[in-house]
């Protein structure tokens, strides 16, 4: 069992442009699409079908990941450790189905940059395009941020969601305040 202090969320710095998202259940789903329809019942936010779209329904979003990959976000989930009850109920739903599903709560956290300067800060270390014409809201990827692998979603025009290990927790908040420099004082 993983030490439980290693499942709360790493220090980040809060700034008007950088904030840490409070503690989230994180599964990865792989599943063909009758493993997606048995889980939606459970889940409720919707799987896309369209590469790099994520869907969101209350406090729980879908990422789509890579064919028949999804991350499972829940970002209010139940009180207790994130995620205990939802794995289990989401395995009694796909029952026999072809499947994997895999907490990975303990492994990420989330932080979300903002801002007008929100895609400018990201683009010192990220290599994609960020224009809303070709990083629109609602489109997720995985990607790095330097040297450190993310799973980046444009929730709003100048909002971004960043899904980042947490052994790198320290490098990518220090990179990006690094970067901010040039557009804040913090």
């Amino acid at each position: 069992m993983v030490d439980l202090m290693l499942r709360r969320s790493p220090a980040v710095p809060e700034t008007a442009w950088l904030s840490a998202v409070p503690p989230a259940a994180r599964i990865v789903l792989h599943g063909d699409a009758a493993a997606r329809a048995a889980a939606l019942p459970v889940w409720s936010a919707e799987f896309s079908e369209e590469p790099c779209r994520a869907n969101l329904h209350g406090s729980r979003a879908t990422l789509w990941l890579g064919p028949d990959e999804y991350l499972l976000l829940d970002l209010r989930p139940a009180a207790g450790e994130p995620g205990q009850g939802l794995l289990p109920a989401l395995e009694r739903a796909l029952g026999e189905i072809p499947h994997a599903l895999v907490d990975v709560s303990h492994r990420q956290f989330a932080i979300t940059v903002h801002g007008p300067h929100a895609a400018a800060i990201l683009s010192g270390a990220c290599p994609l395009d960020l224009d809303p014409a070709e990083f629109p809201v609602g489109m997720c990827t995985r990607t790095v941020l330097a040297k450190a692998d993310i799973v980046l979603w444009r929730t709003a025009a100048e909002t971004f969601h960043l899904e980042v290990w947490r052994s790198f927790a320290g490098y990518a908040t220090g990179l990006l305040m690094e970067i901010a420099r040039e557009f804040h004082s913090t």
